[in-house]
């Protein structure tokens, strides 16, 4: 795939088929705008589609993976209906799309991840942690049911119980405790991350295309099952941006003060 059309994704296709896919918003943390918000979702099908990429490892430059939504993207979603649905559509699209990506993603998750760029990295097939990396749900703080791919994805990979409660409480994780309770899959040390998941990506690349691609699509029927559960999850969290607490929510986040919740 070549860069061209892409703002917030650095795209490098190595020669073994590794496409290595970054968030290149480092000043920002990588945080999602409403153009990176739109590429994050579209990406994936000219990914299938690409005979080159064999694998994609998808990873944040810089100390964060992504720090979540930028506070210019919440607001347009706040005051502007046709943003508000535009970006529930892409919301619903950016999970759907890596599920039905058949080639296998590898997230290589460091240092905070929230939002938009955490479902990506929990929606990857395999998704490594570094032992300082910081995952928090985010939802609930700015007033939004924990939508996106939370509903679909956590209780699957940790139980119901578990899910509820980083969910709710908005507990964040480090790399360790999100590999022991099954949220990640493996746990490396910070300065190993980027080794690991390269050969990792290398690894699969090698494999056969048919074997690999096929079983995350057996596998993926689970999330397909959970269709109408995301679907839901989806509808709730917009439909929580129009209530007074996604205002309030996003006020304290930027003045970092305890919401007042109506």
């Amino acid at each position: 795939m070549t860069q061209h059309g892409y703002e917030f994704l650095d795209l490098d296709q190595h020669d073994d088929g590794v496409l290595v896919v970054t968030f290149a918003n480092p000043d920002k943390l990588n945080a999602v705008s409403s153009e990176g918000h739109k590429e994050l979702a579209s990406i994936w099908p000219r990914i299938d589609a690409d005979s080159e990429a064999r694998v994609v490892l998808l990873r944040g430059e810089g100390r964060a993976f992504s720090a979540g939504g930028d506070y210019r993207m919440i607001e347009e979603i706040l005051g502007d209906v046709a943003a508000h649905r535009r970006v529930l559509k892409e919301t619903r699209e950016l999970v759907r799309n890596i599920i039905e990506c058949s080639k296998p993603i590898i997230s290589a998750i460091n240092g905070a991840a929230v939002g938009a760029g955490l479902a990506a990295a929990l929606m990857a097939d395999i998704p490594v942690a570094a032992r300082s990396a910081r995952i928090i749900a985010g939802h609930t703080p700015i007033g939004g049911a924990a939508g996106d791919h939370a509903a679909v994805i956590w209780p699957l990979l940790i139980g119901m119980a578990k899910a509820k409660y980083y969910l709710m409480t908005n507990e964040p994780l480090d790399g360790e405790e999100a590999e022991r309770i099954g949220l990640v899959a493996a746990v490396v040390d910070d300065a190993e991350l980027d080794g690991f998941t390269r050969d990792l990506a290398s690894k699969l690349a090698a494999g056969s295309r048919e074997a690999l691609g096929w079983t995350k699509h057996a596998l993926n029927h689970w999330l397909r099952m959970a269709y109408p559960i995301f679907d839901a999850s989806v509808a709730y969290e917009f439909l929580g941006f129009l209530g007074p607490d996604a205002p309030e929510g996003l006020a304290a986040t930027r003045e970092k003060r305890a919401p007042r919740f109506s």
